[in-house]
C-alpha cells in the first residue's frame, strides 16, 4: 500500500496511524516533497472511480489563484494537482488498482 502523506495534517497522521494498528506498514510518499506526476494523478483519479475535483482541496488559496473552479474539466484540474500539489486531498491510499481518500481517515481501512 502506498499513502500519499502530509504529516502535517493531523487527518493523514490519524490514517497512517489507523493502518499501523492493523499491522500495515504502507510506503511513505511525502506528495508535497515528491510531487505526482500528471499521469500518476490521472491512475489514481481511475482507482478512486472519482472525478478529479473530489480529489482536490478547493479551499486551498491556489485553487483560486490558479482561477480553477468545481467546473473545469479533469484533465485541467488534474494538470493543475502535477503543478501544485498542495491541492491534493489527503491522504491518499493506493492498493494494486484499488485507491481511496482518508477522509474521514478510517476510510483508508476500506482497502484492507
Amino acid at each position: 500500500m502506498i499513502l500519499w502523506h502530509n504529516p502535517r495534517c493531523s487527518k493523514s497522521r490519524e490514517a497512517l496511524k489507523l493502518l499501523e494498528a492493523q499491522g500495515v506498514r504502507p510506503e511513505i510518499r511525502k506528495y508535497l516533497e515528491d510531487a505526482p506526476t500528471y499521469e500518476e494523478l490521472k491512475a489514481a483519479r481511475t482507482a478512486l472511480n472519482l472525478p478529479a475535483i473530489e480529489m482536490m482541496r478547493s479551499k486551498e488559496p491556489a485553487f483560486r489563484e490558479l482561477g480553477l473552479s468545481k467546473d473545469a474539466d479533469d484533465d485541467t484540474l488534474l494538470r493543475a494537482m502535477a503543478a501544485e500539489p498542495r491541492l491534493i486531498e489527503r491522504p491518499l491510499a493506493i492498493e494494486g488498482p484499488r485507491a481511496i481518500l482518508g477522509r474521514p481517515p478510517e476510510k483508508v481501512l476500506d482497502l484492507l
